[in-house]
């Protein structure tokens, strides 16, 4: 998809909205746009990357033809935002075996640790046109 790299969530989750939210407050030059695992484009973009968007298990980053999910997925996040968040980047150096098996430990858990929530997260009205 042109337009720069999209972030795919789980807007059911609590701590997925958050992390949602978190993201269009700080990405002050907008580079992220983001699509509900749940809604039309989230679900195409699920289907093309081998993810169900029914039992969604990871984060997806999707730029172009690139895709990071899991821990990388969320280490590419905070990479393209500013300072000091970018600095939570470094992580990336931390091997993929010791980060992944934690994320999908909290991904599995995250319902049963933050909420889920009974209808889909939509962002403030100011950030509806980042929203697929």
């Amino acid at each position: 998809m042109a337009g720069g790299p999209v972030i795919l969530f789980d807007a059911e989750c609590v701590l997925c909205s958050a992390n949602a939210q978190f993201v269009l407050n700080h990405d002050k030059a907008g580079r992220f746009r983001l699509a509900a695992m749940q809604g039309p484009v989230g679900t195409e973009l699920c289907l093309a990357n081998g993810l169900d968007p029914a039992n969604p298990t990871t984060i997806l980053v999707v730029d172009g033809s690139r895709v990071w999910r899991d821990s990388d997925a969320v280490c590419e996040i905070y990479s393209r935002l500013a300072f000091p968040w970018r600095a939570l980047s470094v992580a990336r150096y931390v091997p993929r075996f010791l980060r992944d098996p934690v994320y999908r430990w909290v991904a599995r858990h995250r319902y049963r640790l933050f909420g889920k929530r009974d209808t889909c997260w939509l962002p403030a009205d100011e950030f509806r046109d980042r929203l697929l």
